[in-house]
């Protein structure tokens, strides 16, 4: 009887056992592979497993910081909201609001104007600049009932403002309106002697309030600088408003200076439409019209600058 090719039990016990080298393949593969059973005898086979997580305890190696997600990476810094002193400053004092802070009455405030009282490019009602306004006026003077009315529509010019007066500025027995003016009118190429006019008219009316008047001129955006009487309406405002005796917030100014001084990029505050103001700039003419209104209504005065008027009137009624 032939064996040849055969081997005997005792044989192959002394055989060393089989290695076994696992394949190289892709660490995703998912593939799993056994070593087969040795004979008895020798040490006990471990399981092999090609492209699992459980991978046998290996030396560590350093990894990476993990990329964040692409909203954080491509985050910029804030841009911070600053002005020139000279452009956040009121020249008169608001002595109508100063009282009122100065009582436990409500301080009622009325924003009037277009498109950008109203809020177009903000994001939301929230965004626009008389939301913002109140929100950082009531930071400023903590506990005290502060109320800021958005009466801003959209592309009205100055005759149909003055149209919504009674209604919508006088009903409110506010003591501080914001008149936002000029801007589709010079849009509009509308007269500018007969806009100077209506002008002068809207101030004494809303002075019969017995509120303080401050005026805010155009924006500086490229839709209103292509405009060749941008320069000369923001002029008349200015002039307006110093010969009336009323406040003057001078947004063009601030808004030019972000860009030729500070070097902003018009996507920084103005919207995709060119014309309008965004979240941003909404925000910061918010906080530097709070300053100059709370620096304005709190500031030392003589009792000599005082209307005895103002003074003794009842707080109650028609605010004062």
């Amino acid at each position: 009887m032939h064996t040849a090719g055969l081997q005997s039990p005792a044989i192959a016990q002394v055989q060393p056992p089989a290695h076994f080298v696992a394949p190289e393949l892709p660490p995703d593969a998912g593939l799993e592979f056994t070593l087969a059973a040795a004979p008895a005898g020798t040490p006990t086979p471990v399981r092999a497993v090609v492209g699992s997580p459980a991978r046998p305890a290996a030396p560590e190696i350093a990894k990476p910081n993990p990329v964040p997600p692409p909203a954080v990476a491509a985050a910029e810094p804030a841009v911070a909201c600053s002005a020139p002193a000279q452009y956040t400053h009121f020249d008169r004092p608001l002595l109508h609001t100063m009282r009122r802070l100065a009582s436990s009455a409500p301080l009622t405030v009325v924003a009037i104007g277009s498109s950008s009282t109203a809020g177009a490019g903000a994001s939301s009602t929230a965004a626009n600049y008389p939301s913002q306004l109140a929100v950082d006026l009531r930071e400023r003077f903590p506990g005290h009932d502060i109320i800021v009315i958005n009466r801003g529509v959209n592309g009205e010019e100055t005759n149909q403002m003055m149209a919504r007066f009674t209604a919508d500025v006088g009903a409110q027995h506010p003591q501080l309106v914001l008149w936002q003016v000029g801007t589709n009118s010079v849009l509009r190429d509308r007269s500018l002697p007969m806009h100077s006019a209506l002008l002068h008219e809207g101030i004494e009316e809303l002075k019969a309030l017995d509120a303080d008047v401050v005026l805010m001129d155009l924006q500086y955006a490229p839709a209103v600088v292509a405009k060749s009487e941008t320069d000369d309406m923001v002029e008349q405002i200015a002039l307006a408003a110093k010969v009336e005796n009323v406040d003057l917030f001078p947004r063009f100014a601030i808004m030019r200076n972000w860009y030729q001084a500070q070097h902003l990029a018009f996507d920084t505050f103005v919207a995709p439409d060119h014309l309008h103001m965004n979240d941003w700039s909404y925000g910061c003419v918010a906080k530097l019209l709070a300053s100059a209104i709370a620096e304005a209504a709190t500031r030392p005065i003589t009792s000599a600058a005082v209307h005895p008027a103002l003074m003794s009137a009842p707080a109650s009624g028609r605010a004062q």
